[in-house]
């Protein structure tokens, strides 16, 4: 397993990975206080000094940082490095507003293929593997990501990015690709078809690393079903890394987040106020050894659970849980919190296929959720009547999840459009409607 597993950071003791958290934490809020005039300004107006963090334990008395903040930096307003010292960058799509560009030394782009291969052989990847990636590459950090850290292994390393799904197929059959890296709902997607062309004996899949978007337990289990496989998450921003901030093992219960590089705490959303491990509210993030780009207690608006219970793998990083959705993508339907994940659980133990989009919209001064769900092809050819009632079974399981009523709509089969990336989920219309 090489340097991934076993050695150094990954079983430090915890006082030792404090004591290193500490040294690297402290440098590099020198780093970005001497290198960016807007941290500089930043901890100024908060009235902190490098000095002033000499340790974890100091690590609350920096200011949060948020993706608004790397708005208004744009481009190099938070570059800590001479620009001549970058080698790459990578970048968010910018759909809700400006794009945020990160920036990487060649040391920085060693330390996330570091990242990115213990994810690999944490899900049983060894060099002999044929690691398929199917992320996007170019400016999303899935590709290039798992990319790297799969040629860190020395793994053969098959390049697929996203998209034309039938030679997708026929690259992991005739390669005999082993270890598929790619998002939940395209995983899904390609199971579906795989299926559907009969192709399934031919494939040699033995784990999935997925990631780049929310999914739930039932939509794993129905991929390991769907593949034959063991399917691991991976999580990442593209502010922080990309892919490999947090793996997850062959126990399944939860992230385990480098904590060499990455300094994880768990927030009150509304009061910014720090929680102990165990309880619920965003996710906070610190690099402390990415040097192009350093970001410090940057807000990432996951929410989810830290816990440091023993591991059977051996890994004594602190764990994430699965992040059952994000503050700012968290739809607020009649003053009650929702989260696609809950109503994607239903719909699977409901027997439905991960194919749905939610509608929200308000009439007559109130909102509604409208979840479109496609029917599966056995369903769609019952005849009518054994179909009467399902949609109101539905109704009343997610009445019974959300506290809230939705309307279900059944659709026939291939009506709602895959993703071959990020799944579109949710449509909000109620803009600035009253």
């Amino acid at each position: 397993m090489g340097n991934y597993f076993h050695e150094h950071e990954e079983t430090m003791g915890r006082e030792e990975m404090r004591a290193l958290q500490s040294e690297r934490l402290a440098e590099q809020v020198a780093h970005a206080y001497k290198n960016v005039p807007y941290y500089r300004e930043l901890m100024d107006k908060h009235g902190v000094k490098p000095a002033d963090v000499k340790s974890i334990d100091d690590l609350h008395k920096l200011p949060f940082i948020s993706k608004d903040d790397l708005r208004e930096a744009y481009p190099y307003g938070l570059l800590a490095v001479p620009l001549e010292d970058c080698v790459r960058i990578q970048s968010t799509s910018g759909t809700t507003g400006r794009r945020v560009v990160a920036f990487y030394t060649q040391e920085d782009v060693d330390l996330w293929d570091e990242c990115c291969a213990r994810a690999i052989v944490a899900a049983g990847g060894t060099k002999k593997d044929v690691v398929h990636v199917s992320y996007g590459y170019g400016l999303f950090t899935g590709g290039p990501g798992l990319n790297g850290g799969s040629h860190k292994v020395g793994s053969l390393t098959l390049p697929m990015s996203s998209g034309n799904t039938e030679r997708q197929i026929q690259f992991m059959v005739d390669l005999e690709s082993t270890i598929l890296c790619c998002t939940p709902s395209y995983a899904a997607y390609l199971a579906e078809t795989i299926h559907e062309t009969g192709q399934r004996d031919k494939i040699k899949l033995k784990a999935g690393i997925f990631g780049a978007e929310a999914w739930s337990e039932e939509m794993r289990r129905h991929i390991e079903e769907r593949l034959g496989i063991k399917a691991f998450d991976i999580y990442g921003l593209t502010e922080i890394s990309g892919p490999g901030v947090s793996f997850e093992c062959e126990e399944q219960t939860g992230m385990h987040v480098n904590e060499d590089h990455f300094i994880p705490e768990i927030i009150n959303p509304i009061t910014g106020e720090v929680l102990p491990d165990g309880e619920k509210g965003e996710l906070v993030f610190t690099s402390i050894s990415k040097k192009a780009f350093p970001l410090l207690r940057y807000r990432t608006r996951d929410i989810c659970v830290l816990t440091r219970e023993k591991c059977s793998c051996g890994r004594t990083l602190i764990k994430m849980a699965k992040p059952m959705g994000r503050s700012d993508d968290m739809l607020i339907i009649r003053g009650v919190n929702v989260f696609p994940s809950q109503i994607e659980t239903v719909l699977i133990n409901c027997g439905f296929e991960a194919n749905y989009q939610l509608i929200v919209d308000r009439v007559n001064y109130s909102d509604t959720l409208e979840v479109r769900v496609e029917m599966t092809t056995d369903m769609f050819s019952d005849e009518v009547r054994k179909m009467e009632g399902l949609d109101n079974e539905v109704e009343s399981k997610l009445k019974s999840m959300l506290g809230i009523a939705a309307k279900v709509t059944l659709v026939a089969p291939k009506s709602i459009a895959r993703s071959e990336g990020k799944a579109v989920r949710v449509i909000d219309n109620r803009g600035g409607k009253l």
